[in-house]
């Protein structure tokens, strides 16, 4: 099993940062046909092979990742996209 740690630090209120915790939830979803559903200030996701969980903190943003045998192989194409997808969310320009 694969398992894949991003934090991002924001300066977010915590209204903005559930909003852009959302945005990220609907790519990922989409993206890999994950159910995603809050639980307080964590937004939790599964699928078959996936499953992990988005932490919002102060001014930051934890998410693990834990991908099955088959995903595994994708975990480098999986981090990256979704390290990108966070910094745009998190540090809007």
């Amino acid at each position: 099993m694969s398992e894949i740690s991003i934090v991002q630090e924001h300066n977010l209120s915590p209204e903005q940062a559930r909003a852009a915790a959302q945005q990220v939830a609907q790519r990922i979803s989409a993206e890999y046909g994950l159910e995603c559903k809050w639980d307080g200030d964590v937004l939790r996701f599964e699928r078959s092979g996936v499953e992990g969980a988005l932490t919002l903190e102060d001014q930051r943003a934890a998410m693990r990742i834990r991908l099955g045998f088959f995903m595994g192989a994708f975990a480098p194409a999986i981090e990256a996209k979704v390290t990108e997808k966070m910094r745009k969310v998190f540090v809007p320009a």
